[in-house]
């Protein structure tokens, strides 16, 4: 293996590099690696569900893509627990299908999208590192698939009902750290770990060998790139604290009751330790404030 940590971090390199198109093969490498086929970026574009917000507390970023075939993809990188996340993907879906449709467009201009979220938190109750969702119709008596008729193939375009919804992919990257010779596996790893082994065969992984190289980027962009690394690990550090916090005070408590109290005492050092590194990092107090739910008063005593 090479030396690891030579390379940019996929959610950084999304925020700045990615966006740049001579950066696309990149980002084609992931999704053709994920969908199996062939997918060309003609152009990234803007949309209310994926602004750019330094100050997220959930320290995200996303990206919203269109291929030649004019389908949209949302891809987001999230490093902190949300419990709501499932929510969240459905709501960014849907605010998508009503921002590409014009006023008076008949339905079947709706865009076909797919969403695909690279989480570093435990997301659901599932042991897989990669899951895929969408929409299929079954009969509730025989269990059929409800299917397209012939004339709705022709004037979509496409084989499914399921082709026509959002499809959904989740990758649960945090905990992949094994090499392997499976394209998607590699993808995994190097989302995880930030290396690239050189008998890297993926798709989009020999471009980010040579555009994703620390040795690219600045002074101050190297600065700036540290110090987001490190708000990565203090987050992920005060996940793990309040979990294992919350637990040992549960059971000390011995009760239900104490459980849960221990895990809203641990849930409140982990908040706490955000505010105090979003003040060290010089965010402003209303931010601070509006994504850690304390008062001023609060966060200037820390």
């Amino acid at each position: 293996m090479e030396e690891q940590n030579k390379y940019i971090r996929f959610d950084w390199a999304m925020k700045r590099l990615l966006r740049d198109k001579a950066n696309f093969s990149v980002l084609e490498g992931l999704l053709t690696t994920l969908l199996n086929e062939k997918i060309t970026i003609n152009k990234l574009l803007e949309s209310e569900s994926n602004q750019e917000d330094e100050y997220d507390k959930q320290n995200r970023v996303d990206l919203l893509a269109e291929n030649d075939k004019g389908e949209l993809f949302i891809i987001e990188v999230q490093n902190n627990t949300e419990y709501a996340y499932f929510q969240r993907m459905l709501f960014g879906t849907s605010k998508l299908i009503t921002e590409y449709i014009n006023r008076g467009q008949g339905y079947d201009h709706i865009r076909k999208i797919y969403s695909v979220n690279i989480v570093y938190f435990n997301l659901g109750n599932g042991t897989d590192v990669v899951y895929h969702g969408k929409t299929e119709f079954r009969g509730i008596h025989n269990g059929e698939l409800l299917n397209l008729t012939p004339f709705q193939r022709q004037k979509f375009n496409v084989t499914a009902v399921s082709n026509l919804y959002p499809e959904y992919y989740i990758l649960k990257v945090n905990d992949f750290n094994k090499w392997s010779k499976v394209p998607l596996e590699q993808w995994i790893y190097f989302l995880n770990t930030g290396d690239i082994p050189s008998d890297a065969t993926a798709p989009g992984l020999k471009e980010a060998r040579e555009k994703l190289r620390l040795e690219r980027m600045s002074k101050a962009e190297l600065n700036a790139y540290y110090r987001h690394l490190d708000n990565v690990v203090i987050l992920r550090d005060n996940i793990v604290t309040a979990r294992g916090e919350g637990r040992l005070e549960g059971r000390l408590e011995g009760r239900a009751e104490g459980r849960a109290e221990g895990i809203n005492i641990g849930a409140k050092k982990t908040k706490a330790g955000i505010a105090k590194q979003m003040k060290m990092d010089g965010m402003p107090m209303e931010i601070i404030m509006k994504y850690t739910g304390f008062t001023q008063d609060e966060i200037e005593k820390l």
